[in-house]
């Protein structure tokens, strides 16, 4: 069965898949009327619908059910200095694919550029291909933060846990499998290509994070980010 994505807006009759999905649906996999499809909203909702008609972009669907999954009770956040595009948008879908409990962009002083104040329509379709292709019904959430490290210390406040993924010297603490996995939201925070600067790594340790390393290798930023999503992953899995 074929899986799609409908905003959590539309999910109330009359059932009406448009755009891009919609074109998708028809024009590439070539659903027709009678077929049945799942449908995803990103908020933990994941439907069975049968198709009643096809226009050009626009599908009609009937509910045949749906189900409401919980949210995880332990949830991993990564936090990710603002860097280049490459490579960006693959993350994304395999942070959904890992199920991440939300993607942060934070300017860092090393960043090569400014990060949006509003986060991109692109960086969504991303992370929905990436639910797509894992069924997975809950999108992180997706969020800016231009005020660097002082922001990104207030959003992380209530935090179970908070780690800085830092190459620096953290007194030969590891993460370890104890950090991971645990209920509540932990944080993983990455630096941008350029690494942390003094002092945002002092900024951070001031407000109460954690300095861990992965081990003896300095690792590119996205390395570092799936290895801290997949270790809290494969965690949950095991509790």
């Amino acid at each position: 069965m074929r899986t799609f994505f409908l905003p959590p807006e539309r999910w109330a009759e009359p059932y009406l898949l448009d755009g891009q999905e919609a074109r998708h649906m028809v024009k590439v996999v070539r659903v027709r009327a009678g077929d049945t499809v799942r449908l995803l909203d990103g908020r933990g909702r994941e439907g069975e619908f049968r198709v009643t008609a096809t226009e050009k972009a626009l599908v009609r669907l009937e509910p045949l059910s749906v189900t409401e999954h919980p949210a995880p009770a332990s949830q991993a956040v990564l936090a990710m200095g603002w860097g280049k595009e490459v490579r960006r948008g693959w993350l994304m879908e395999k942070a959904v694919e890992l199920e991440a409990g939300g993607i942060w962009l934070w300017q860092a002083e090393r960043s090569q550029s400014r990060v949006p104040e509003e986060t991109r329509e692109s960086w969504h379709a991303q992370m929905e291909a990436g639910a797509k292709q894992s069924r997975n019904p809950w999108l992180p959430e997706l969020r800016t933060l231009p005020g660097g490290v002082a922001e990104l210390a207030e959003a992380s406040r209530d935090f179970a846990k908070r780690f800085i993924l830092w190459e620096g010297d953290t007194g030969g603490v590891l993460l370890g499998a104890g950090d991971l996995g645990q209920p509540g939201r932990t944080l993983f925070v990455v630096g941008p290509e350029g690494g942390f600067s003094d002092r945002e790594v002092a900024a951070l340790l001031e407000s109460g994070m954690q300095a861990v390393s992965l081990g003896d290798r300095v690792l590119r930023w996205e390395t570092a980010a799936m290895l801290c999503l997949g270790l809290h992953w494969w965690a949950r899995q095991g509790r």
